[in-house]
C-alpha cells in the first residue's frame, strides 16, 4: 500500500525518472524495458488501411517478439512496448517515428471545505441548470469504492447524452457498480504489468474498485454528492459534499501498489478524452522534464485542444524551491492550504508545561496520570532509532511508556503502529526542520499527537534534562474558526519553475491538509496492514487533496459558463484569488517559515470560486497561442509535433517569446537579460511583456494599479486604461520589467491589478535574479 510505505502527505508525490544512464544500470544493454513511442500520424506510407497497422509494422520491423501494450489515437498518436536500448535506438531511426522515450514511474502525492470556499452561502449564484448535471468529471487515480454515499446518483436525470464511456467489470466490480453520479469507470495496469508482472488479485482488484482509497477520496472531493453525518471516528462532523455536487464522475483507474506508469496513464488520458470529459483530475505526478517528454503534458495538451480542462497537483516536495511539478502552461497546476478546522491534542508534562498538537486518535484512553516518557533515540539500539522506523525500539524500554518519535524516512502512522507493537502507551511525534511548525492530523492506532519542530525542541530538553519525565496526551476533538486560514502548507511544492522560468507555478492554491472526504471499504484510515478499523470517511493530507477541489470548482465553472475554454476557467480562478486574509490580517502566512507567504508559494493565490463565477475580464488563450509558445522555446518540428500530433514549423519571419504567452501571471527572470535591452552592460535589464483581456462580464473601463515594494524595479503598464463595450470584446496590454542588476538569488515580489470598481483582476509578479 502506497500510504503504508511513504505516508499520506510528505511523500505521496515522487517520481522517478528514469535516464539513460540509470536505465542501463537497472536493466543491462540486453534486457528490456517499456518505451512510449510518437509516431507523426501523417507520414503514414502508402498501403497502410490503419495507422495501428502502420504502428505495428514499425514495430515488427526491429523486434519479431515485440507486441504494443497500447495504440494511443487522442492524447498522442502511437503505442507503447517492451524493447531493449538497441531495439529502441533503431526504432527511433526510422522515418515517421518522433520520439521513442522510456517508461516513467509516476506515484501519488470535505465537511468543512464547501462553507470555507464560501459555496454554502452562495449556492444560489450557482445554476442548478440541465447544463451543471451535464458536466463530467474524469479522475485519474487508485479507482473507486461505488458503495460510498458519496457516489449516491439520488436527484440526478440521465446520463448525459455527450457521455461515450463505459463502466468497464473487473474483479469486485460489476456494470451496476456505476449509476448517474458515477457513470463511467475503467481500469488500465497493461503498462504496469508490463514492467513488473500480474497484478496481485489476493491484494488488489484488477478493476476499478479502490483498494486504496486514495482514488475515492480525489474523485469524492471534487464531485461527490452530499452526505450528511459524515465523520472520521467522530472527528470532523457535519455534512461531506464534493465541489460539484451535481457534476458527474467518470473514474480511470491508473495507479497501483508499485505505482502509476505512464503507459497507463497516457491509455487512460487517451479513452477520457475519447469519452468526452469536461475536466480531468489528476493527484499525481512526476519530475521535471522538458514537456514533450512528460507524458501527462503530453496527455494534457491533447485535451486542453478538446476542450478538456486539466487539474493536477504541484506535488508534496515542499518548502523546497524549484520542487513544484506539472510546470506545462496548459495544465492548471494547484498546491495546498489549510482549512480554518483543527484537531487539537495537547501534550501535558510532569513539569506543568502544556503544548499544542493534533490527531484524529479515537479509541481507548490513556490512563488519567502521568506516564513515563522517553525519547525514541534512547530506546533502541539502532543509529536511527528515534524515527520509530519498524524493529527498532526496544520493548522493555518503552512498555507502558509515551514515546516521542521524530519524523522522517517512514510514514508517520507507521512510527505508532512500531510504538505500539513495542508496548509503548502512547507515541509524540515531532516535526524535524524539514516540516517546521507543520501539523498534519492522523487516525493513529494508539493514542498520539503531532507537534511542531519547536515543541519537539522543548519536549527534549525537558527530556533530557528530567531524571523523571512524564507526560500525558489531552485530546480536544474538532475545532473551527482557527486564525490564521489559509496558511500555506510546508508541504507544498514550491517555485521556481525549473522548466520556464517566465511561467509562474503553482497556478493557485486550494484546500490540502486534514480533509475529510469518501474512503474505501478495502483498509483502514491509516493504510496499514494492521489497522482493522473500516470508516466511511477519511482525513488525510496533501496536493492531492487540493487539485480535486480545483478540478470540482473548474465543474461548477464551466456548468455556469458552458463556452469558456480551459484558459478563460483557470484564468478566472487566478485572478479572482486571494493573498491577503479577508478578515484584514494581512498576507497569507507560509507555515513553513511562519512568514508572509510569496507568488512561489501560493501562485495567484488562494482559491475563491464565488468570485470566480463574475471575474469580469479573463486571459484567454487556445492551441495557437500554445503552439506560438512551444516555437519560442525553440522547439524542432519533431518535439512540437510530439506534443501537439500535427507537423507544425513555425514561421521563421517571426519573433517568438515566451513573454507574450496569455497568462494570467507574471513570473520575470532577468537571468538570461542581463546586458540585454537597456542592459548598460549588465548594470540594469528590462523586458517586455504582451498580454490580452477578454470582457466576459458587462461593459466598463477598467484602470491599472501597480504594487511593487522595491523602489528599484519599475514596472511599466501600458495604456493604463482599456475600456469594453461588449461582452467577449478583446483589448491588449504590455508591461515592461526593469531592474537593476542585483545579487543571485534575490527575489522581488508584487501584483499588477485592473479594476473597474466592481471586478478586480489581479496578477501575481515574481521578479527573480539568478
Amino acid at each position: 500500500m502506497v500510504k503504508g510505505k511513504m505516508g499520506h502527505c510528505k511523500t505521496l508525490f515522487v517520481c522517478v525518472v528514469m535516464t539513460s544512464v540509470l536505465l542501463e544500470l537497472c536493466y543491462g544493454s540486453g534486457a528490456k524495458q517499456t518505451y512510449i513511442v510518437h509516431m507523426a500520424k501523417s507520414e503514414m506510407p502508402a498501403g497502410f488501411e490503419d495507422h495501428s497497422h502502420w504502428y505495428d509494422a514499425s514495430l515488427k520491423s526491429v523486434s519479431e517478439s515485440a507486441e504494443m501494450i497500447y495504440v494511443y489515437r487522442n492524447a498522442v498518436h502511437g503505442f507503447s512496448a517492451r524493447l531493449t536500448a538497441e531495439e529502441a535506438e533503431s526504432l527511433g531511426n526510422q522515418p515517421g517515428i518522433l520520439s521513442v522515450l522510456p517508461e516513467m514511474k509516476y506515484e501519488l502525492h470535505t465537511t468543512r471545505t464547501p462553507s470555507f470556499l464560501g459555496l454554502d452561502k452562495n449556492a444560489e449564484f450557482f445554476p442548478e441548470s440541465d447544463v451543471a448535471t451535464d458536466v463530467i468529471v474524469g479522475v485519474l487515480d487508485t479507482g473507486v469504492w461505488p458503495e460510498s454515499k458519496s457516489f449516491d446518483d439520488n436527484g440526478l436525470g440521465p446520463v448525459p447524452s455527450s457521455w461515450k464511456g463505459v463502466c468497464q467489470t473487473g474483479k469486485n466490480f460489476k456494470a451496476s457498480d456505476c449509476n448517474r453520479k458515477l457513470i463511467g469507470a475503467r481500469y488500465f495496469c497493461s503498462g504496469y504489468e508490463a514492467t513488473l508482472g500480474p497484478i496481485d488479485e489476493s491484494k488488489e482488484s484488477k478493476s476499478p474498485r479502490d483498494d486504496d482509497g486514495h482514488g475515492t477520496h480525489t474523485a469524492s472531493t471534487a464531485a461527490g454528492s452530499v452526505v450528511a453525518g459524515a465523520n472520521l471516528l467522530g472527528y470532523a462532523p457535519g455534512s461531506a459534499r464534493g465541489m460539484a455536487t451535481r457534476a458527474r464522475l467518470a473514474v480511470y483507474k491508473v495507479c497501483w501498489m508499485g505505482g502509476c506508469f505512464s503507459t497507463d496513464i497516457l491509455a487512460a488520458m487517451d479513452k477520457a478524452i475519447e469519452d468526452n470529459v469536461n475536466v480531468l483530475s489528476l493527484s499525481l505526478g512526476g519530475g521535471t522534464s522538458d514537456y514533450y517528454r512528460d507524458s501527462i503534458a503530453t496527455g494534457a495538451f491533447a485535451a486542453m485542444e478538446k476542450g478538456i480542462l486539466v487539474s493536477c497537483s504541484a506535488g508534496n516536495a515542499g518548502p523546497n524551491q524549484y520542487s513544484v511539478s506539472n510546470l506545462a502552461p496548459w495544465i492548471t497546476t494547484v498546491g495546498a492550504g489549510t482549512l480554518d478546522r483543527d484537531f487539537p491534542a495537547f501534550v501535558s508534562l510532569g513539569n506543568g508545561k502544556n503544548f499544542s498538537g493534533v490527531s484524529l486518535f479515537k479509541g481507548e484512553a490513556l490512563p488519567n496520570k502521568m506516564l513515563p516518557f522517553v525519547y525514541a533515540g534512547n530506546a533502541s539500539n539502532a543509529t536511527n532509532g528515534n524515527l520509530c522506523l519498524m524493529g527498532t525500539l526496544d520493548p522493555e524500554k518503552v512498555k507502558g511508556k509515551l514515546v516521542l518519535c521524530e519524523r522522517g524516512i517512514n510514514a508517520r502512522v507507521q512510527k505508532g503502529s512500531e510504538v505500539k507493537a513495542a508496548g509503548g502507551a502512547g507515541m509524540v511525534l515531532t516535526n524535524t526542520a524539514t516540516n517546521g511548525e507543520e501539523l498534519v492530523a492522523d487516525a493513529h492506532l494508539l493514542p498520539a499527537t503531532a507537534v511542531g519542530k519547536k515543541t519537539g525542541d522543548e519536549l527534549k530538553t525537558y527530556l533530557f534534562s528530567d531524571s523523571n519525565p512524564t507526560a500525558t496526551i489531552l485530546f480536544e476533538g474538532t475545532k473551527v474558526g482557527i486564525e490564521p486560514s489559509p496558511v500555506v502548507a510546508a508541504f507544498s511544492s514550491r517555485g521556481p519553475n525549473s522548466i520556464t522560468p517566465e511561467i509562474l507555478k503553482p497556478d493557485i492554491i486550494a484546500p490540502g491538509v486534514n480533509i475529510i472526504a469518501g474512503w474505501t471499504g478495502a483498509v483502514g484510515p491509516t493504510g496499514l496492514s494492521d489497522d482493522p478499523r473500516r470508516v466511511a470517511f477519511n482525513i488525510i493530507s496533501g496536493t492531492s487533496m487540493s487539485c480535486p477541489h480545483v478540478s470540482g470548482l473548474a465543474a461548477l465553472l464551466k456548468g455556469a459558463h458552458p463556452d469558456w475554454s480551459p484558459a478563460a476557467i483557470r484564468s478566472a480562478l487566478m485572478t479572482t484569488a486571494y493573498t491577503a486574509y479577508k478578515s484584514g490580517g494581512g498576507a497569507l502566512v507560509d507555515v513553513a517559515t511562519g512568514k508572509p507567504s510569496n507568488p512561489f508559494d501560493h501562485g495567484s493565490g488562494h482559491v475563491d470560486p464565488v468570485s470566480a463565477l463574475t471575474p469580469g475580464l479573463v486571459y484567454d488563450m487556445n492551441v495557437v497561442d500554445y503552439l506560438n509558445f512551444l516555437c519560442a522555446l525553440g522547439y524542432t518540428p519533431s518535439q512540437i509535433n510530439t506534443l501537439a500530433r500535427r507537423n507544425f514549423t513555425c514561421d521563421s519571419t517571426k519573433k517568438f517569446s515566451v513573454t507574450d504567452l496569455n497568462y494570467p501571471s507574471f513570473a520575470v527572470s532577468f537571468a538570461s537579460q542581463m546586458g540585454g535591452a537597456g542592459g548598460g552592460g549588465g548594470s540594469s535589464s528590462s523586458v517586455k511583456y504582451t498580454r490580452t483581456l477578454t470582457n466576459v462580464g458587462e461593459a466598463g473601463t477598467y484602470k491599472v494599479s501597480v504594487n511593487v515594494p522595491n523602489s528599484s524595479v519599475k514596472i511599466l503598464v501600458e495604456p493604463q486604461t482599456l475600456s469594453f463595450s461588449q461582452a467577449n470584446e478583446k483589448k491588449s496590454y504590455t508591461v515592461t520589467f526593469s531592474a537593476p542588476a542585483m545579487a543571485a538569488d534575490t527575489n522581488v515580489f508584487g501584483r499588477i491589478e485592473w479594476s473597474d470598481g466592481k471586478h478586480t483582476v489581479g496578477s501575481p509578479v515574481a521578479i527573480s535574479w539568478s
